[in-house]
């Protein structure tokens, strides 16, 4: 009767485990990766998509710092952008900033891309520009401003590179593995209903005493002999 007892305790326990396991909790989790997943854009892609933002309004603001230095914004506008000049001109180098949020912005905030090829033609064509110009130009003749906004655009350029290929991919890979396994292990939990277990639903009568007084006195009444 102890064995059965304990048998009948043990199943009761490991049921109740079982139902501690509870498939709203992993339904929940679930949901909440897949709103994640659905949002417009991820965390570290806005961070990304901030820091693109964040290298066109700085490099607008040293060209600007520049034009108002060198004899006033009117006047140097006039000179760089009208009457263009390779050679001398930072105008270029502010268009190459919007060329790099251009395609950036339209490749990993509007198209949600998921590689790399995007960022690593935009950093390739802002360091040959760069190189080329520095090399054939005159800008390092022009000031501290010569040498100030070729690097910063340059140094930019490979951050921004450094930074989808080492955090944004990775961190959007791993977030999407978690989601499926999350999801994975929600389908395959024990489909039982979360509430709680009575006792009577597994309770096992312990076992009747073979043979009781009054049986055994009707027995001894059968067997004795008619006389």
């Amino acid at each position: 009767m102890d064995s059965t007892l304990s048998s009948s305790l043990d199943s009761r326990a490991t049921l109740r485990g079982l139902a501690s396991i509870n498939p709203g909790a992993l339904a929940a989790r679930v949901e909440s990766y897949e709103a994640g997943d659905k949002k417009s854009i991820s965390d570290v892609r806005r961070t990304f998509c901030l820091f693109v933002t964040f290298d066109l309004l700085f490099i607008t603001l040293l060209w600007i710092i520049e034009l108002n230095v060198n004899g006033g914004i009117q006047e140097q506008l006039n000179i760089e952008v009208l009457h263009y000049d390779y050679h001398a001109s930072f105008f270029d180098i502010f268009i190459l900033s919007v060329f790099r949020f251009a395609a950036l912005i339209l490749a990993y905030a509007v198209c949600k891309l998921r590689h790399w090829w995007a960022v690593a033609i935009t950093t390739a064509v802002t360091s040959a520009f760069l190189i080329a110009k520095v090399i054939l130009s005159k800008l390092l003749s022009q000031g501290a401003f010569g040498y100030l906004l070729p690097i910063i655009s340059f140094i930019l350029a490979w951050i921004e590179t450094w930074f989808l290929d080492f955090k944004v991919l990775p961190q959007e890979a791993e977030d999407e593995s978690r989601l499926l396994s999350v999801t994975d292990t929600s389908e395959r939990a024990p489909l039982m209903h979360p509430g709680p277990l009575s006792d009577g639903q597994f309770y096992s009568p312990p076992e009747s005493i073979a043979d009781s007084d009054e049986d055994i006195e009707e027995k001894h009444d059968h067997e004795k002999p008619v006389i």
